[in-house]
């Protein structure tokens, strides 16, 4: 079992910045790629950005050049550094994991078998 706790979201302005965070614990060993997707009301989950635990990395085309995933694994944490916010990035955001499965980029979202709880992310215009 794997535990996922994210946490770092809140309100921010247009052109702002956030960070968020995901703490792992549990069976992390087994741990492989690591995701953030986010769910906007009334909208499907997507995907963000991806990372292996070799640190290959995978980006959403909506936040390519403004968001940027990291891992480390020593902390068991990976992070979303989020700048140049926009409206349209207003959402609830989730980490998740994949365990015993699924060690690459752009996993499909069926693949992640562990989910945080999420944590809101607004941001003003």
């Amino acid at each position: 079992q794997v535990q996922l706790v994210e946490s770092g979201g809140g309100l921010v302005q247009a052109g702002g910045s956030l960070r968020l965070s995901c703490a792992a614990s549990g069976s992390i060993f087994s741990i492989n790629t690591m995701g953030w997707y986010r769910q906007a009301p009334g909208k499907q989950r997507e995907l963000v950005a991806d990372i292996t635990s070799g640190g290959s990395t995978n980006y959403a085309d909506s936040v390519k050049g403004r968001f940027t995933i990291s891992r480390d694994n020593a902390k068991n944490t990976v992070y979303l550094q989020m700048n140049s916010l926009k409206p349209e990035d207003t959402a609830v955001y989730y980490c998740a994991a994949t365990v015993g499965r699924a060690a690459w980029v752009g996993v499909r979202r069926d693949d992640y078998n562990y989910w945080g709880q999420g944590t809101q992310v607004a941001v003003s215009s």
